[in-house]
């Protein structure tokens, strides 16, 4: 194999292949990346047995072949060279060595047979559908905050996508919950995804996808069966294991009667928690709001480092209510607010609490109070 290649071109393929390998594994070949050359592009396969990232990039293909060699090593080199400069492949497959060189600089990396390069299985997709970048970012962007980190509920460490029924007909919905906040996000419903299964995407997955996602003008191609989602664009495709579990019935926990309404400027209010939180102890980091006429008062009393108070003048004309929340909880919260209001409903200082942007009910989002 021997091809010459832009050196923003490869760079941009190898970090997208490089960030799915995993740091520590027992299997020597899982830190490579496979690298096949044909024709007039060069493709860069890496995979950790549940997800995998194929690059394709256009290249000068002097002699066709395929090889591995250390993702991270590689992608270190291509990051430290010169912007602009021709990279040059050449593997000697005598040696095993891949042979690196742009301009004066020259690297020879061990490489490994591209025969125990695992490949993952092909699957029969009983769905296909393609949907604009901006709005699977929006869908999952705004739900991952709320995937749970715990093991154990293993079934709640990803987004579940699925079709659903909004109040104006079928959606697209993801949701995440770790059972303290949930995200529920719709957009209208591609076109082909009716028949869709709901799968959960799995955390590493949604987080490399961001990536695939960045280019607004990008349409992306959805592939769902009942064990893998894929999404691809002409240049790459991330094939990923679903999580093998069942999403609980998170409609149970959408509270529909709270009536108590509080509007209030997104960002003031994410800026007033933050503030106030600063003397909460890191373990419990609640905040109480006191609720008035017109008037919010964000508190925090931490016996053993201090307290702390502000007001905000807000859209409230409700009863009284006292009610408390995890600091970290409503900072992500209020951060999802694309709109400048965020709109709270209550009904007591013991029962969930729904969030949503001004009067748009295609993102809400569930936060369980705290004792304070």
């Amino acid at each position: 194999m021997k091809i010459s290649i832009e050196r923003g071109t490869l760079l941009k393929a190898v970090s997208q292949a490089q960030s799915v390998v995993e740091r520590r594994n027992t299997i020597p070949i899982l830190a490579n990346v496979l690298i096949e050359a044909e024709g007039d592009k060069v493709s860069f396969r890496a995979t950790d047995l549940d997800i995998e990232v194929v690059d394709s990039a256009p290249a000068v293909v002097e002699r066709a072949g395929a090889t591995t060699v250390s993702a991270v090593m590689l992608h270190e080199i291509v990051r430290k060279l010169p912007d602009g400069a021709l990279v040059n492949l050449s593997e000697d497959a005598a040696s095993g060595r891949l042979t690196v060189t742009a301009g004066r600089s020259n690297f020879n990396l061990a490489t490994l047979p591209k025969e125990d390069f695992p490949v993952m299985a092909s699957s029969e997709y009983s769905c296909t559908f393609s949907a604009p970048a901006p709005q699977l970012r929006r869908l999952f962007d705004k739900a991952k905050f709320a995937i749970s980190t715990e093991e154990t509920r293993y079934y709640l460490n990803g987004v579940y996508m699925h079709v659903a029924t909004g109040e104006n007909g079928p959606v697209l919905r993801c949701v995440a919950t770790d059972g303290h906040r949930l995200a529920r996000i719709d957009s209208p419903l591609p076109e082909g995804a009716n028949g869709m299964p709901g799968v959960i995407v799995p955390r590493k997955t949604v987080n490399e996808l961001r990536k695939l996602l960045d280019d607004d003008e990008a349409m992306i191609s959805v592939s769902v069966s009942e064990t893998k989602v894929r999404f691809a664009t002409p240049a790459i495709s991330m094939t990923s294991k679903v999580i093998d579990g069942t999403f609980p019935d998170y409609t149970r926990v959408i509270p529909v009667g709270n009536t108590k309404r509080l509007e209030v400027d997104a960002s003031e209010f994410a800026k007033a928690v933050d503030r106030v939180a600063t003397v909460s102890s890191e373990r419990s980091r609640a905040v109480k709001l006191s609720l008035d006429e017109d008037r919010l008062v964000l508190s925090v009393s931490a016996p053993d480092s201090g307290a702390a108070e502000e007001e905000l003048a807000v859209a409230y004309g409700d009863e009284r209510l006292e009610i408390g929340f995890n600091a970290k909880y409503l900072l992500e919260i209020a951060s999802q607010v694309d709109r400048e209001n965020a709109v709270f409903l209550f009904n007591s200082s013991g029962d969930p609490t729904l969030m949503r942007e001004g009067n748009d009910t295609s993102a809400i989002y569930v936060v369980m109070p705290m004792r304070v």
